[in-house]
């Protein structure tokens, strides 16, 4: 019997050292998917993705530009959603985090391949041509996941006392699981590292090469953004797609225009809640699993947050999930492991 899938689609930050060769060692074969992406550079005097992929050194400064990384996680990760078995699993439905929701675009069939590449690859251009502001990644869950009581109150207060100070914007950019991802102008970003406590050695995080993502300060981008696209290039989805607000969009319910609208507006210039729509996902669609498309393996603690916050399954904590994950009916299949990866393609 076959298994139904919830379909997840990564976003920016996905494709780092680790990840280098990714898309010729799983994909060198999908010459159509890779030669779209290519030939859409080529024209626009873009160093092709197969290039990038192929470079002996992995460079912050070349592989996190947002031209650079949008198309290449893309081709990998479509790539990836090409792989799955169908035999033995059947897609629900498919969502995304951040940039992963014009994957979904393409996983669902709302476009096609080369509206898809060309969606991403400009919008990457986009984004990193303005560079608007920037990104910071902090946790409000302890070590087994649980959220911390008090701690959003807190970092929202925080937000509220850096958007008092002069010349400084801070918003919530993206609910991911357990953290929050914030979006602020470079005076924000600063005031937020100095308010936000060191914790774990690792946060605040600031995300490089990450512009505001989600916030109003991308009103600029929204706006070019519909000026240079068409509502013609959308179509109704084939497949089920969650949004970034835990909405639906079905075959026979979809206005193409509405599509658009939300896709170069709401989601641009708005908060994404990927804690949302994963948890939308597996309510109204009742996945047996969740497949979690390459590159990288960075969603996995967020979709697991996601699950335990509304005790999916009985996922109560960091250990539940990771004793799941251990059993031979593991709720997450993450293609960027490859003992995952054997399991779904």
């Amino acid at each position: 019997m076959k298994k139904k899938a919830l379909v997840i689609a990564p976003g920016r930050g996905t494709y780092n050292k680790a990840e280098l060769g990714y898309l010729h060692k799983y994909h060198a074969e999908k010459k159509e998917l890779i030669e779209t992406v290519d030939d859409l550079r080529r024209e626009r005097g873009q160093v092709p993705v197969r290039d990038l992929d192929s470079r002996e050194v992995y460079a912050i400064k070349e592989h996190t530009r947002g031209d650079n990384a949008s198309p290449l996680i893309y081709a990998c990760a479509y790539g990836d959603f090409l792989s799955i078995d169908r035999e033995r699993f059947e897609i629900a439905a498919v969502t995304g985090n951040s940039m992963g929701w014009y994957i979904a675009l393409g996983c669902a069939g709302a476009l096609d391949i080369f509206h898809t590449a060309t969606l991403i690859n400009t919008m990457g251009t986009f984004m990193q041509d303005a560079l608007i502001g920037g990104q910071i990644v902090y946790p409000f869950v302890d070590e087994q996941w649980h959220e911390i009581p008090g701690k959003r109150a807190e970092l929202a207060e925080i937000v509220r006392t850096v958007n008092a100070a002069p010349g400084c914007e801070a918003y919530t950019s993206i609910e991911l699981g357990g953290m929050i991802v914030f979006g602020a102008n470079t005076k924000g970003i600063a005031e937020l590292q100095k308010r936000l406590s060191p914790l774990q050695d690792r946060f605040p995080l600031l995300l490089p090469n990450h512009a505001a993502f989600h916030t109003p300060l991308q009103a600029p981008i929204s706006e070019k953004a519909m000026e240079t696209f068409s509502p013609a290039m959308f179509d109704a989805p084939a497949l089920p797609m969650i949004d970034g607000r835990g909405a639906v969009w079905e075959k026979y319910s979809t206005d193409p225009r509405a599509l658009f609208d939300y896709t170069l507006g709401h989601q641009v210039r708005e908060a994404y809640d990927f804690t949302r729509a994963v948890q939308a996902g597996m309510k109204e669609f009742a996945p047996d699993c969740i497949i979690c498309l390459g590159p990288g393996t960075t969603l996995g603690g967020a979709i697991a947050q996601s699950l335990i916050a509304i005790k999916w399954d009985g996922l109560t904590s960091k250990d539940d999930f990771s004793a799941r994950q251990k059993s031979d009916q593991p709720i997450l299949y993450a293609m960027g492991m490859e003992e995952q990866r054997r399991l779904v393609v």
